[in-house]
Formats: C-alpha cells, sequence, structure tokens
C-alpha cells in the first residue's frame, strides 16, 4: 500500500470531520467516513491506479482524490479549513467530546482550546448546561489528561511507518533505528536512526520529501521535523562502533544504567563508541559481544526495561521470545459482511498468503446494531467460508464471531448458535464508563461463558482517543485463567490491546494469550508484528500464544474437532 492512501485517507476523514462540524448531512458524513477506510486500506497505490476503482468512492470523492493526489488539498477541504476555528478542531481531539459540543462550547463560551475548557469546568462555568452533566465533566477532564500525556507522540504503527520511510531512502552502507522504537513501546515520541555511511548521507537526509524543517545539523547528527510533526535523529557512527551505538541508543535509560554500574564495578567503561578497559577496546561491533564481556546473553531490545531482563540473563535464563514466524493463524478478523472493507474471498487468499496453517473470520455479532448483523447472514457466511474451504487444504478456515459483552456481562447469541461457531471472541463496545467493580463483574461474567473462547482487545482503549476502561486486572485474569478464556493482544497499533504491563500481569496469573490483526483490510494483517512486540516486551513465549500451537491443539483449546 502506497503512502499516496495514508495521506489521501487523512485529508478525506480531516474533511468528514470538518463537514460534520459545519452542520454537514449525517449520511455524507458516513460516506466520507467509509471511503477513507477504504482507501487506507486498499491494498494497491491509489496514486498509480485509477481511484474509482476503491470500494465506496464514487465520482464526487474521487474528483476530491485526484486533486489531492495532484497538489496535497482539495478545494472543499480548504473552504472547510477557513470555516473552522483551529480551537474547534483542537477541542475535538479530547476523547469523549463530539463535534458538535465542541462547536456549543466554542460559539456560547469562547472556549478555544482543552486548557481552557478545563479551566471552565473546574470554575463550575459549564454547571446547568445541558449534555455536561458531572460524569460528563469527568470525562472530559480526563479526556484533557490523556490528550497532555500523549503529547507529541504516536502510536507504533505511525513510527515504523516513518522509520521505515527513512531508512528506504537513505544509501547507507548500514541503517537501523534505535530507541523506544525498537524496544516497540506502543508510543514513540522521536525517532532515533542510526547508519554507517558517508558524510553525504546528512544532506541527503536533509533533501527528503518527508523533511519539514531542520531542527540541527552537523557532521555526525542531524535532527528534523517531519511532515506528520515527528522529530527524527539520524546519527552517522564507526562501523567498529555500531553494536554499541545500537545498544546506547536502544535504551531504555533505566537499563542502560544497571549496565554502566556493571561496567564501573569492573573498571571499565561503556559507551556509544565501545566497551573499554582504559583505552583498549573490550567489544563495541556488535552488541552480542558487549553483553558477552559482561558475562550473559544478548537481550531482546523489547525486554530491555530494567524489568528483571539483567538478573535474568546473568542467570542464563531468559525466555524463548515469541517471534512473528511462530504464528500460525489469525483468530480475529473482519470482512465487509460488517464493517471491513475486503470481501471474505479477499481477506482468506491473503491469509493463506502468509502461509498460515489456520484463519478465523470474525464478523461482528448482531448487538452492534450499526453492522446490521443476523443469524441468516452469519449462516450464508458459513455456507460460503465451507466452499472456500476445498480450495485452501492447507489452511483451516475457522467460522468465528467477534461478540458483544453488554453491561451485564452477557453476549448476543445463546448458547445452541455459539456452538455452531469455531471460535467466540467477545469485546466491549459500549459502556466504556461503568464503574470498576461492574467492569470487573462484567469481564468475569464473559469468561464464565463456556462459549466465550477469547476476551477481544480488553482494555478497550484507542491510543490519544480513547482511556483504558477501568477493572480490578487481577481479578479478570483469575478468573480467565480459571475458565480457560484466552485474552487477545490486539495488534492494531492504535490498540495495543492488551498492553505489555497488563499482559505480564496476565501471565503471571497463568493466562494465555492470542495475538491477533482484528483486521479490517488486507494490509492491516501486516500488523501481526506490532502485537509481537506487545508479547515479547511482556515475556512471553510460543506456549502461552493459542495462535502459535498446531490446529489439533488449538482446536481442542477451542473445544473443536
Amino acid at each position: 500500500m502506497g503512502r499516496a492512501n495514508d495521506e489521501a485517507a487523512a485529508a478525506l476523514e480531516e474533511y468528514a470531520e470538518l463537514f460534520a462540524m459545519n452542520g454537514g448531512d449525517a449520511f455524507r458524513v458516513r460516506s466520507y467516513q467509509k471511503a477513507a477506510k477504504a482507501i487506507a486500506g486498499f491494498p494497491e497505490d491509489i496514486s498509480q491506479v485509477d481511484v474509482r476503482r476503491v470500494p465506496g468512492v464514487g465520482e464526487a470523492i474521487a474528483k476530491k482524490m485526484e486533486e489531492f493526489l495532484q497538489r496535497g488539498g482539495f478545494r472543499q477541504l480548504d473552504d472547510l479549513r477557513l470555516q473552522v476555528p483551529d480551537g474547534v478542531r483542537k477541542l475535538t481531539r479530547i476523547p469523549s467530546l463530539g463535534p458538535k459540543k465542541a462547536v456549543f462550547l466554542f460559539q456560547e463560551l469562547g472556549i478555544a482550546s482543552p486548557e481552557a475548557l478545563a479551566e471552565a469546568i473546574r470554575a463550575g462555568r459549564l454547571a446547568g448546561l445541558r449534555g455536561f452533566g458531572a460524569k460528563s465533566e469527568e470525562n472530559i477532564l480526563k479526556g484533557i489528561e490523556q490528550l497532555q500525556q500523549a503529547g507529541e507522540r504516536v502510536h507504533l504503527g505511525v513510527a515504523m511507518d516513518l522509520a521505515e520511510r527513512v531508512i528506504a531512502s537513505l544509501p547507507a552502507e548500514r541503517i537501523a533505528y534505535a530507541g523506544s522504537l525498537r524496544r516497540m513501546k506502543d508510543t514513540v515520541g522521536d525517532i532515533d536512526i542510526l547508519a554507517v555511511g558517508p558524510a553525504t548521507l546528512m544532506e541527503e537526509f536533509r533533501r527528503q520529501p518527508y523533511v519539514a524543517e531542520v531542527i540541527a545539523s552537523g557532521g555526525l547528527k542531524t535532527s528534523v521535523r517531519t511532515t506528520q510533526g515527528l522529530q527524527v535523529d539520524l546519527r552517522l557512527v564507526p562501523a567498529e562502533s555500531w553494536g554499541a551505538a545500537m545498544q546506547y541508543f536502544t535504551g531504555s535509560k533505566e537499563h542502560n544504567v544497571r549496565l554502566r554500574e556493571m561496567c564501573v564495578k569492573r573498571g571499565w567503561k561503556l559507551s556509544e563508541y565501545g566497551l573499554f578497559e582504559g583505552e583498549t577496546v573490550i567489544a563495541g561491533r556488535t552488541e552480542e559481544e558487549i553483553y558477552e564481556a559482561l558475562g550473559m546473553r544478548w537481550v531482546p531490545p523489547p525486554l530491555r526495561e530494567d524489568g528483571g531482563e539483567i538478573e535474568a540473563a546473568l542467570r542464563g535464563e531468559l525466555p524463548e521470545l515469541v517471534t512473528l514466524a511462530d504464528l500460525r493463524g489469525d483468530l480475529h478478523t473482519h470482512t465487509d459482511l460488517t464493517d471491513g472493507i475486503a470481501t471474505l474471498e479477499e481477506m482468506v487468499e491473503a491469509g493463506a498468503g502468509r502461509g498460515y496453517a489456520y484463519y478465523a473470520v470474525t464478523d461482528h455479532a448482531p448487538n452492534l446494531f450499526m453492522q446490521r448483523m443476523t443469524l441468516d447472514k452469519a449462516l450464508e457466511q458459513r455456507e460460503r467460508l465451507h466452499r472456500l474451504q476445498a480450495s485452501y487444504p492447507g489452511m483451516r478456515l475457522l467460522h468465528g464471531t467477534e461478540l458483544n459483552i453488554a453491561p451485564d456481562g452477557t453476549v448476543d447469541w445463546p448458547a445452541e448458535v455459539l456452538a455452531g461457531f469455531d471460535v467466540c471472541v467477545a469485546s466491549v463496545h459500549s459502556h466504556f464508563t461503568q464503574s470498576r467493580d461492574e467492569m470487573t463483574r462484567r469481564f468475569i461474567t464473559a469468561c464464565e461463558n463456556p462459549d466465550v473462547h477469547i476476551i477481544g482487545h480488553p482494555t478497550t482503549r484507542k491510543i490519544g482517543k480513547r482511556p483504558s476502561v477501568d477493572a480490578d486486572w487481577a481479578a479478570v485474569f483469575a478468573a480467565a485463567a480459571r475458565t480457560g478464556t484466552a485474552m487477545e493482544i490486539d495488534a492494531y497499533p492504535d490498540r495495543a490491546d492488551l498492553p505489555s504491563d497488563l499482559a505480564r500481569l496476565a501471565r503471571h496469573h497463568g493466562v494465555k494469550f492470542s495475538i491477533d490483526s482484528d483486521s479490517h483490510a488486507v494490509p492491516h494483517l501486516d500488523n501481526q508484528r506490532f502485537g509481537v512486540g506487545i508479547a515479547q516486551r511482556a515475556w512471553l513465549t510460543p506456549g502461552d500464544v493459542i495462535n502459535t500451537w498446531p490446529l489439533d491443539r488449538l482446536l481442542a483449546f477451542l473445544g473443536r474437532t
């Protein structure tokens, strides 16, 4: 998928948002949003093909997209940007505050920033306003706090895309990303790129089309701000110091402090240039030789958080972490029967293309009303899947469903219907602000349902948009371990859910996991690498993850044959 798709989709999504704020027709807003989703998930680069080939893109949207591809914008978007004040747009970034409320606050109270809104709530200026009760105010304040904490950070998918674009653009002898991106943290503040190559690389870097501003530039380090607003630092390092530089700039700070303390005790010095005893170089060309000199195995970057990895490495007890190559299938995917944009046939073919041994289709169940799902549609899809199976003798097709966990913990269909599905993923899609006790009971009830195999995206968070629900996770994980219910690691990078700290806690309780893409389009299947990154940060091994298991073991877990 080309970069053009992402940028065009973002422009159309922005247009939909501004159109809605200006009181635009809700049906047209939805059609723009749907088309944006379809463009983002279209497997071909829309700058190289007729954009009318994208499902849901009619003539009017196609003309807007053609103009965008020509000049980086389109007239209607430019007009709306002038009509909607920037302050209102800032307000809409607050989780739980919709466009209508943002416009109202701006027009009636002159509130034009999240900070001003927080001040107004604390001063009681919203008291008595319709739609702004005490609970609503509390949620808005939480949303503002979350927005401020996120700051300039972006989720892993955005950062990885940019880092790979930078690496592909520079003709270095050796080049790689380091920092929190290499440790697979779910959000990234800036990107560190290390390279071995000629000094002319710096000039080449500054000339790239993704560079909006050069912050600082020298012979060995150049910092730029990209068109997405993210800072990228490029450092030239000597080949003989490559390992030391990668170790140093990967971090974390806490992990590196521990290593340096170990070196100081031996009279050594560790820096980005190497491991030294006096003037003598002990190690530096590779990370492995640095760790080896300190009496330990190489520590995988996702573990480098001073969370017990140094002690485990010294004892020779680092876990054999799950890898992308270990995944034998995907147990949570969607098609255009509900909110996906690719057909059943396209999604199954893409799963087979990844060499999977099994692949589950789990479209939404009926209680997510906007998806208009019915039992008849599900049964018809099951028949189609059974017919498709003959074309894929090497891959078992599993017919599943993504159920909705109601506020009381019950799910959409009765047991006799659920018994017909191979895999049931159950997820919270509404009533996110229940109390801690209510939410805990809700999850435990779902775990205790014998037809529920996996709890989908458990915290329900969306990075930068929606905070996690409040639950007693230790109690939930204890219930999941007792009932044999897997917890999902939803690999979609704006979800990254379960987060690694909770996944590690769940593992402590004996919970099993499913790393799933939650794909709504063919390119989303590639997100599995982000899920694996979370699993590695949580110290998970292949034995912890049910979709690394052979088919017969997985089917036994699901209660199928």
